[in-house]
Formats: C-alpha cells, sequence, structure tokens
C-alpha cells in the first residue's frame, strides 16, 4: 500500500466529518474532500509540522470550501431540516426548533459557533475538534458547554 493510500485511509473520515458539518451536503463534502487531498499531495512541502497533520487537512479543506464558496455564493446554504439524525447535543436542543436553533447558532461568537455546528452537525468528537481547531479535547468540550449554556439563557 502508497503513502498516500494510508494517509487517505487514516484522515478521510475527519476532512468528510468536518466538511459535512459545515456545508450539509454529503455530495460537496465528498467533492471537497477529494480535492483536499489533491490540493495536500500537491503541496505536501508546506507541511511544517507545526500542527497535526489533520489540523493542516482541515485548514485545507477550508480553504477549498471558501473557494467554492466563492464560486457558487448561491449554493451553499445549510440545510438540515431534511436530517433525521440526532446527535445527543441535538437531543440536548431540542427544546429549539431546527431553524431557531441555527439562527442562535449563526448569531453565537465564535470560537463557540464553529465548535458547537462541528460537534452538533458535523457529529465529531471532542478530540477531533480539539485537532481540527488546534485546542485540546477538554478546550472543546468546555467551549462546546459554555456555546450550549448561552443559548439555553437566551432562550429563557
Amino acid at each position: 500500500m502508497k503513502l498516500t493510500d494510508e494517509v487517505y485511509i487514516k484522515y478521510a473520515q475527519t476532512v468528510y466529518k468536518f466538511l459535512l458539518s459545515q456545508t450539509r451536503d454529503e455530495d460537496l463534502a465528498q467533492e471537497l474532500t477529494q480535492e483536499t487531498f489533491y490540493q495536500a499531495v500537491k503541496s505536501i512541502e508546506r507541511f511544517d509540522e507545526s500542527c497535526s497533520f489533520s489540523t493542516w487537512l482541515c485548514a485545507i479543506a477550508k480553504n477549498r470550501l471558501a473557494s467554492y464558496r466563492k464560486k457558487h455564493p448561491q449554493t451553499y446554504e445549510l440545510d438540515i431540516l431534511g436530517s433525521n439524525s440526532y446527535s445527543a447535543e441535538e437531543e440536548a436542543l431540542s427544546d429549539l426548533g431546527k431553524l431557531e436553533l441555527l439562527k442562535k447558532l449563526h448569531a453565537s461568537p465564535e470560537p463557540y459557533r464553529e465548535v458547537m455546528y462541528l460537534r452538533v452537525f458535523g457529529d465529531l468528537s471532542f478530540k477531533e475538534i480539539g485537532e481540527i481547531m488546534a485546542k485540546t479535547e477538554n478546550w472543546a468540550r468546555v467551549t462546546f458547554y459554555r456555546g450550549k449554556e448561552m443559548i439555553r439563557k437566551e432562550q429563557e
């Protein structure tokens, strides 16, 4: 097995979940995942090991998504209305309607917004979120909890 195949097998799900959490479109997330790995192979010499490899890949994925959104400004709206799967976090916030939840998440300040999107809609673990954001797993847990509490307080 070639090294590129091993890297893809190891990191493709993380990149895909990250992109899916940002796009809520399986086909687009898959396409951008492929573009991410293509770009990573082309620019592997720029990986300086100042962050984890998964963080570097997710940064490339974020750039690929930004490029896509510039080229297709009307096609990337977040659509979860057709989603039938619920994470524990979605259940905890289920008092809000999905559209209302999205509005509140969108209005949340960073880093709460991104952490909550990744956890609730991307179904990523706190460890994966920490890696993507170059922070610890505990930081991701605390940030998610604080973001969730902000939304609950606004609801009251």
